[in-house]
């Protein structure tokens, strides 16, 4: 099998920085009100992929914010097909880069699709929250890929791999389930009005809602905020219990540093949610949430991978001694 070289490895990591810089800076394009920034709901091609009907937008600021996160797009499809083309030309007996590669292209364009599908419909919630959580599943391909040029970790012990799974998804659910709750919001849309939303829909209180712990089916909102808190709790107690049985087994150096890693964003996320709902809305907060949240989902994924990669080391058998004749 050929090993990748260290400007493939380096390439691979530079498609996983650009694809969190994407992400947050899509988180921006909402707080901003820069989601229809080139053209309102049922622009057609007028709105995407075109913007406001030219190639590059004028001076408008929301039309440049949105353009930006276009731009960066676009940097990370072509960085993904530079990945997936070499992988196809030089690295073809490795079907784990090649097939990660390729469902990583597949997945850009997807989400290309999925985004102007999203700014066509006006910003549905729905669209929002897939869109979202497209991006997450493929920032998780693109883990795969560069573990994958990355020599495998030397396990002491085994690791928990089905709870690192079982947590990694949790975190996905919880990221999704804020993204749509974020949908509700109408940031950029006409109607958009501050405090609306499922957002705001238990005031400003946490842990309790409206005067009680989890006060499920008051209204639709308060679903949907709750939906994203009841995930967000067991996504913590699975990230708890899965420290917990890492700092006790230490099956390698790196899964203990990932471990104690997961546990400081999980506590830095914690206290930005918290702040979401106890302040106004704040942008930079908001973003942030986003960008640690992201930061919490890619931590658990290389995690989840490196337990899985893990190898014990090779036994070697004490050769024996020769005999004098």
């Amino acid at each position: 099998m050929t090993p990748p070289t260290q400007g493939y490895r380096r390439l691979a990591l530079a498609t996983v920085v650009a694809t969190f810089v994407l992400v947050v800076v899509g988180g921006f394009v909402r707080v901003s009100d820069s989601g229809l920034g080139c053209g309102p709901k049922g622009s057609g091609f007028h709105g995407w992929p075109f913007c406001n009907g030219d190639v590059v937008p004028g001076v408008d600021l929301n039309s440049a914010i949105e353009y930006t996160h276009r731009a960066v797009a676009g940097l990370v499809t072509i960085l993904i097909l530079g990945l997936a083309v070499q992988a196809w030309r030089r690295y073809r007996d490795n079907r784990r880069i090649v097939w990660g590669t390729t469902g990583a292209f597949l997945l850009v364009v997807s989400q290309a699709v999925l985004g102007g599908a999203t700014v066509e419909e006006g910003l549905d919630e729905t669209l929002v929250a897939a869109h979202l959580g497209l991006a997450m599943l493929l920032l998780g391909v693109l883990i795969f890929v560069w573990q994958q040029t990355r020599p495998a970790p030397q396990a002491t012990a085994s690791g928990p791999r089905l709870l690192s799974v079982v947590t990694a998804a949790f975190v996905f659910a919880t990221i999704v389930a804020g993204g749509y709750m974020a949908g509700t919001q109408n940031y950029g849309r006409p109607d958009y009005r501050l405090g609306d939303g499922a957002h705001h829909a238990c005031g400003k209180e946490f842990p309790t809602c409206n005067g009680d712990f989890m006060p499920v089916g008051k209204s639709r909102l308060v679903d949907i905020h709750l939906t994203h808190r009841a995930f967000m709790y067991l996504a913590t107690l699975l990230i708890l219990g899965l420290v917990a049985v890492l700092l006790r087994r230490r099956p390698s150096e790196a899964a203990v540093r990932s471990a104690k890693l997961l546990l400081a964003l999980l506590a830095v996320q914690l206290v930005l949610g918290a702040l979401n709902v106890w302040l106004d809305e704040y942008e930079g907060l908001i973003v942030a949430h986003l960008a640690v949240g992201t930061l919490l989902w890619a931590t658990s994924v290389g995690l989840a991978l490196q337990l899985f990669r893990a190898v014990a080391p090779a036994t070697v058998r004490p050769r024996a001694e020769a005999v004098p004749a």
